[in-house]
């Protein structure tokens, strides 16, 4: 693989303009074997499949968020950078492994750029909605829909005021077509904000974060529960400086669940993705530093709004620097990705390529499949589908160099 440093360099700028100092440090401690172009390790043997690679522009590149399935089985994502005009696309990839670029974003005044967020979400008519940290009319970032037919229109362009700015996470969307998002920055503190959308592009700011002891930097999807309540993360701010899990109810009062206290007893930066909810209330979700070995952890906050450390991860062979979020299955086991760690072969020096992992509900961790150089860097978590098959995405990796979207069938 052939690794264009410019171009990640690029890309891990954009991560680290609404990062607190010591996640950035993280995150481009985690991306330096890739800026050195290091030789490829060996691939490994498992149940595991690269279902496509990205061919650069006009194809996409980069494909950094997660995917979301519909009922057919087809999955949809988006290229952070890549397409007609380089400022990236929305896709649709079969099981099969034929991809369909829905959409290339053109870029401000007229259009969004750089979808840099979690999964899209569908909805019940097929259309495909997220956001992008920047373009718009003010090249704030902006809110999209994509038809199944690939015809896109910007919902909302966010100033860089009280509104928002950067939204980073991917939404949540109700019966009636509203929309739930974050922005990382903006506000009425300048720290971020939860919004909510309506159909016909109508924005309302539910919260505006004031970094204490809310928290500061909303980069996370939402998860909305039956009534309507919104539950996410803050990359930094709370009591401790190290971000929170926040509940926003229907009527707009923000209450943090928890502050992470991190390194070495507790959780630190949940960067990305959002929060698992299961049926008891109870959410599940990642922080990509902390812990005791400040590789970062798998945490649960129960119903009773109580956190505690599922699994730290140790910087080794059971994985580091979890970026994004799981998923589940009935039976309570969780899967995710971490950023480093694992046994990728000669070309993941020290810290590794990252991995796929299992944790039992007893907190017991397998680990599925170690990344390579080959693979790619995983800084997306997986969706997994009825059958039990594993989807997700490789940043950088695949057979060009452009990221990849990976199977796992168990």
């Amino acid at each position: 693989m052939t690794v264009r440093a410019r171009d990640a360099q690029f890309v891990w700028a954009r991560f680290v303009r609404a990062s607190s100092s010591a996640l950035a440090t993280i995150l481009l401690l985690g991306l330096t074997p890739l800026l050195r172009g290091q030789s490829a390790g060996a691939p490994n043997a498992s149940n595991y499949k690269l279902l496509y690679s990205f061919r650069c522009a006009p194809d996409g590149d980069y494909p950094a968020g997660g995917l979301v399935q519909d009922p057919s089985g087809n999955l949809y994502g988006t290229t952070n950078i890549g397409g007609e005009f380089g400022y990236g696309t929305v896709f649709k990839l079969s099981t099969s492994g034929i991809e369909t670029v829905l959409h290339s974003f053109a870029g401000p005044p007229d259009d969004a750029a750089y979808p840099y967020s979690g999964a899209p979400v569908l909805d019940s008519a097929g259309n495909v909605y997220g956001t992008t940290w920047a373009g718009g009319e003010y090249s704030e970032g902006a809110v999209y829909r994509v038809t199944p037919k690939g015809a896109e229109k910007v919902l909302y362009s966010f100033t860089g005021g009280s509104d928002g700015a950067a939204p980073y996470g991917g939404m949540a969307v109700d019966s009636a077509g509203d929309l739930f998002g974050t922005a990382s920055q903006g506000g009425a503190f300048g720290q971020g904000v939860v919004f909510e959308l309506t159909p016909n592009g109508t924005e309302t700011v539910l919260h505006s974060f004031s970094n204490s002891p809310d928290g500061a930097d909303p980069s996370g999807d939402l998860v909305r529960d039956s009534s309507g309540n919104l539950f996410g993360t803050t990359q930094d701010g709370g009591a401790y400086s190290a971000g929170t899990v926040f509940e926003v109810t229907s009527s707009g009062e923000e209450s943090p669940l928890h502050s992470f206290v991190g390194y070495p007893v507790d959780g630190a930066y949940p960067f990305g993705g959002g929060l698992l909810r299961d049926p008891s209330g109870n959410l599940y979700g990642v922080a990509v530093g902390g812990g005791t070995n400040s590789a970062g952890v798998v945490f649960e906050v129960n119903s009773a709004d109580k956190e505690s450390v599922l699994f730290d991860f140790n910087g080794g062979t059971t994985g580091q620097n979890p970026f994004d979020g799981l998923a589940e299955d009935s039976a309570g086991n969780l899967y995710g990705t971490t950023g480093g760690g694992g046994l990728g072969g000669t070309g993941c020096p020290g810290h590794g390529c990252g991995l796929l992992f299992e944790l039992s509900p007893s907190g017991q961790e397998t680990v599925l499949h170690n990344f390579s150089i080959d693979d790619g860097y995983p800084v997306a978590g997986v969706v997994r589908a009825p059958t039990g098959d594993l989807y997700g995405t490789l940043e950088i990796g695949g057979t060009s160099g452009c990221g990849a979207v990976f199977l796992y069938a168990p």
